[in-house]
């Protein structure tokens, strides 16, 4: 965490408009009243467009679960996002990660224990993070297994959570309660 305290708080519940509380009620509703979605309710209009993206990312993309969970964790812990990568380590196990796995991505691509398609993914991440470019020889072995849609969707998943990573790291968005912050994403 970049932050041990937020510079924009989550707007308690006895304090929403009804425009906050409209888009905010869906999360009460299914017990997912994070502390991002209410730290974003700052700004309703923002937040709802921010949804509809987040929303293609997490639950349309053509990637399989675990792979996009090896980009999100991969981003997250690159742009030091403990709030992204705590959240995202429980989506991570339940998309099939082991703990080992979830150890590893903080390696990176050169961790031993990786196949050749999760090493590149990793690669991918790594690039596009270091120069904002996948180079010719990862773009190459991510098509010997990716259909061009799903390596537009690992470039859309990598932006959208360093978009993610940015906001949660310069609000100081703070963990929800059942939250536990990686210790080597401290400070």
């Amino acid at each position: 965490m970049r932050l041990s305290e937020a510079r924009i708080a989550p707007v308690p519940e006895s304090e929403w408009t009804d425009e906050q509380r409209t888009v905010l009620e869906p999360f009460v509703a299914q017990d997912r009243l994070y502390n991002i979605f209410t730290t974003l309710a700052h700004s309703p209009k923002a937040l709802r467009a921010f949804l509809v993206w987040g929303t293609y990312i997490l639950t349309q993309s053509s990637l399989a679960p675990r792979e996009r969970e090896i980009v999100i964790l991969r981003t997250g812990f690159l742009c030091k996002a403990g709030y992204e990568w705590a959240q995202h380590v429980r989506i991570g196990k339940r998309a099939g990660l082991t703990d080992s796995e979830i150890a590893d991505i903080k390696i990176g691509p050169d961790a031993p224990s990786w196949t050749a398609h999760d090493a590149v993914l990793l690669r991918a991440v790594d690039e596009l993070q270091q120069g904002r470019f996948i180079s010719d020889a990862t773009w190459k072995a991510l098509r010997a297994f990716l259909t061009p849609q799903q390596c537009m969707d690992l470039v859309f998943i990598a932006a959208q959570y360093t978009q993610v990573s940015m906001i949660l790291n310069t609000f100081g968005v703070q963990l929800d309660s059942d939250l536990t912050l990686d210790p080597d994403l401290r400070g």
